[in-house]
């Protein structure tokens, strides 16, 4: 489909600035919030919010509110990003300006991780709590990948994105990924953890699992890792999945079966203690998904309470189907 000459226009003038300029080749690195980009290019708030205004409403930079933070992104889809990628691929980003400002956007990356680090510290106690429960990471990681296939994979959706590590397993196996949490502090954690490791394919943003920002049929493949069983409304994420997903994409599902260790509802803020196999399988029926009986990851028996993981695999068929009242 041809673009109107008037997005064009509009997209020339947007970017005709040094300033929107060096902003657009700092969004292409990477997402960042209004605060960090006055700490990168030591420019006033008020200035750079009219430039990131005028950007976002040439469509060729998304902004994306997070609790009281907004944080904003260069296109990365249709004309928007072919646009920018076509004066890009005309400029020196190595030298000048662009290259100190590459050296500031170190500096803010840095202080990110170790403001992540310090969070991750107050809550280091009450996830080792709950790692130690269940089977090896490890090889849930592994069940995950081999539940997934080879790929590649166009586009992936990680619901619940937590810490990013979903994000950063998958990487090598598509062409981009999406994360989405409603914790600000947790999607802080994911991208100093995503930037520390040079992915640069993977992004986070702030929103609802079950209702997300996304398009429809947009991801081959979708994520819930260990979310579960914090949803009140589940029906409601797995037919959100499914509406995200592609004819014939597959989602993946991680969680606890069904304990009695109430400690994780008392404590640990657990909705639901383990999820059971025919609920999800009524859920996933509802959403128009077929689900496969879910693959037992069971836990060391040297533990005195512990927690059987589940893997399970829901396709979507490649003729979608109406989804049960």
């Amino acid at each position: 489909m041809s673009t109107q000459a008037s997005h064009i226009i509009d997209a020339l003038r947007a970017a005709g600035e040094p300033t929107r300029l060096r902003i657009l080749a700092l969004l292409r690195r990477g997402d960042l919030a209004v605060g960090e980009l006055v700490q990168i290019l030591n420019q006033s708030q008020p200035r750079l919010s009219h430039h990131l205004k005028a950007l976002a409403n040439a469509g060729i930079v998304e902004r994306l509110p997070e609790g009281a933070w907004v944080f904003y992104r260069a296109a990365t889809i249709g004309w928007a990003h072919r646009f920018l990628d076509s004066i890009f691929a005309e400029l020196d980003t190595e030298s000048g300006d662009f290259q100190r400002d590459a050296y500031e956007l170190s500096k803010v990356r840095s202080a990110r991780a170790a403001n992540a680090e310090a969070y991750f510290e107050s809550v280091a106690d009450e996830w080792d709590s709950i790692r130690t429960l269940h089977f090896q990471n490890e090889a849930i990681e592994d069940a995950l990948l081999t539940a997934a296939g080879p790929g590649p994979f166009d586009r992936i959706v990680d619901l619940g994105t937590g810490t990013g590590r979903m994000l950063a397993l998958f990487s090598p196996r598509t062409r981009e990924a999406e994360g989405l949490d409603l914790s600000h502090k947790m999607l802080t954690v994911a991208r100093a953890n995503l930037a520390r490791a040079g992915i640069t394919n993977a992004k986070v943003r702030q929103g609802d699992v079950s209702a997300t920002p996304f398009d429809h049929d947009s991801a081959d493949l979708v994520i819930i890792h260990q979310v579960l069983h914090y949803v009140e409304d589940t029906a409601a994420v797995l037919a959100e999945a499914a509406r995200i997903l592609r004819p014939g994409g597959r989602l993946l599902i991680v969680d606890f079966a069904p304990h009695d260790l109430d400690f994780l509802r008392r404590e640990h803020g657990h909705h639901r203690l383990g999820i059971r196999n025919e609920d999800l399988r009524d859920w996933a029926h509802k959403a128009g998904l077929t689900l496969q009986a879910p693959q037992q990851l069971a836990p060391p028996k040297t533990l005195e309470q512990s927690l059987c993981v589940h893997v399970w695999t829901a396709m979507l068929p490649v003729q979608k189907q109406e989804t049960a009242a």
